[in-house]
C-alpha cells in the first residue's frame, strides 16, 4: 500500500492485514508520495484519479505485485461524479479515494469503525479489478458496483462464491500476488 499524502499509520497497518486476511497474501506499507496537486482539477474542486493512477505505475518498489495507492481526496474519472476508487484491469495499480467514505463529508458525525469497514471494502474490490474480475451482479458481493455509499455499506467485504472460484483459478496459475 502507498499512502499519498497524509494517512494515519495505525489506519495503514490495520487495513494491511485486513487485506493479508482476504488475499491469504502479505500486504506492506511503502514510504508515501506527496499530496497529488499534480491531480486537482480547479472548476471541479476534485482530484483526477487517473494521474494518481499514472504516478503509482511510475513507482517502483521492489517485490511489489500490486499497489494500492491510498489518498483522502476527493475523486473522479471523466464521466462519473465522483469515485471511491479506481485499478488498472489486470494491472499492477489501484487507487482508492478515501474521502467519501468518512461521515464527516456528508455532515455526519465520525464514525471510525464504519469508515475501515468501507475502507476495506473498496480496497478489496480495486484489487480484485487488478486481478482481471469485473462488477459483479450480487449486491452482497465485494465485486458489486458502489453508485452510492449506500451500495458499499450494503455489499460484504468478501467475494460471493463466483468470484472466489475466479480468485482461486488464479491462484493455482499462480499469479494472485499483492
Amino acid at each position: 500500500m502507498v499512502p499519498i499524502g497524509p494517512i494515519e499509520a495505525k489506519f495503514l497497518g490495520t487495513l494491511a492485514e485486513a487485506l493479508e486476511r482476504v488475499f491469504h497474501r502479505p500486504c506492506s506499507v511503502t514510504e508515501g508520495l506527496p499530496e497529488p496537486d499534480y491531480a486537482f482539477d480547479r472548476k471541479r474542486g476534485q482530484y483526477r484519479a487517473e494521474p494518481v493512477l499514472e504516478r503509482l505505475r511510475r513507482l517502483k518498489v521492489a517485490g511489489a505485485h500490486r499497489l494500492l495507492g491510498l489518498v483522502d481526496k476527493d475523486c473522479y474519472t471523466p464521466g462519473l461524479n465522483f469515485v471511491f476508487g479506481q485499478a488498472v484491469v489486470r494491472g499492477r495499480e489501484a487507487v482508492v479515494a478515501l474521502a467519501r467514505l468518512h461521515q464527516e463529508f456528508y455532515g455526519l458525525p465520525e464514525d471510525r469503525k464504519l469508515f475501515f469497514q468501507r475502507a476495506v471494502k473498496e480496497a478489496v474490490h480495486e484489487l480484485g479489478h487488478t486481478y482481471g474480475l469485473g462488477h459483479c451482479s450480487d449486491p452482497g458481493c465485494v465485486m458489486y458496483f458502489s453508485n452510492s455509499l449506500a451500495d458499499t455499506d450494503r455489499k460484504g467485504a468478501t467475494f460471493c462464491p463466483n468470484c472466489r472460484e475466479a480468485l482461486n483459478l488464479l491462484e493455482q496459475r499462480g499469479a494472485l500476488t499483492i
